[in-house]
Order: structure tokens, then sequence, then C-alpha cells
């Protein structure tokens, strides 16, 4: 199926400017197909991801993973980690299963857009085109968003908006 969509600009150039850090992973790439374990066909598990020169100012983070690409007006959020600590540097894979419990404290997933919490892996239509997965982490200037496990990802974000000092993102693709 092909949905004859023009592809989805980078989902965060309509936002306020911030400057960026280094966001990598051994599990995803930019650009380079997300391998299986890492999609919805292969056992959703999330992909380890590090991070570091990120503003000093930095008192806690947020991390998600966007696809822009979904069809519907608003894309997919796949995964949204509020409130991760600031001496948080890297989450290991499988840091989004729906227990939570490789997160640090006082850190908590919201719902995916699935409607499951923690994070669901990659399932864009079968036959659409490749799909980008957006991980981002977000610095923020507070240490808590004052947001709660039922607040939606998009609600997240726009709070977060308010406080992002700046932004470092990894972009894989997936295709079925």
């Amino acid at each position: 199926m092909d949905l004859n969509r023009p592809i989805a600009p980078d989902p965060y150039s309509g936002l306020p400017a911030v400057p960026s850090f280094t966001l990598t992973s051994d599990d995803v790439a930019d650009g380079v197909e997300m391998p299986a374990a890492h999609t919805a066909d292969g056992g959703s598990r999330s992909p380890g991801l590090r991070w570091h020169g990120f503003p000093a100012g930095t008192r806690s983070f947020v991390v998600s993973c966007f696809d822009p690409d979904a069809p519907t007006p608003a894309g997919f959020w796949h995964w949204t980690v509020v409130d991760l600590p600031a001496g948080t540097t890297s989450l290991p894979g499988g840091a989004g299963a729906p227990d939570a419990a490789d997160l640090p404290a006082p850190a908590f997933a919201t719902r995916n857009d699935g409607g499951t919490t923690g994070y669901t892996g990659a399932a864009p239509p079968q036959g659409d085109h490749p799909h980008r997965y957006v991980f981002a982490v977000h610095a923020l200037d507070v240490e808590s968003l004052d947001l709660t496990p039922d607040a939606t990802p998009t609600a997240v974000a726009f709070n977060a908006l308010f406080h992002t000092l700046a932004r470092a993102t990894l972009t894989p693709t997936f295709r079925r």
C-alpha cells in the first residue's frame, strides 16, 4: 500500500531552534533500517541510547520516539519518558519495557499512541514508504515537568517545549 503522501518534515523544524548535543546507540543509526528487535514484528524492544554534550544547566531529560510519517495528521508517538534525572546519560536496551524497571527514579513512561505504556516498536503499514523513527533526548531546565503517567505524549512534548535547553536526535528508518 503506497499511501502517496509527501514525506513530513523534521518534526522539530517548526519549533524554536535550540542547540544540539550528541545521541548515539549501538542498536540503531541515522538513516539506517531499524533492526527487527525494535519493531512490532520483532519484539518491540527499545534500543539502548547514550548521550553527551548537553548544557551544564540541564536539570532533567525527556526521551521520546516519534514517527512523523505515520498516516495520521499527528504522526505516531512510540515512546515517551519523562523526568529522567540530570545525571542520566544513557538508557539500556529494553528500558522501554511496560514495567519501566530500568528507568531511574523518578522517571516514568507515558502511554504511547498504541495505548500501552512504554515503547512500542515500529509498525508502518505494509508496503508504505520507509518511515522515520525520531529518537530524541531533550535537555530541560527543570527537574520535573510536573506531569503524571496519564499525560499524553503530545502534552509532554508541549510542556517540554518551554523548558528545552538543547535536543539530540537519532533517526533510523523502517519499512514493511
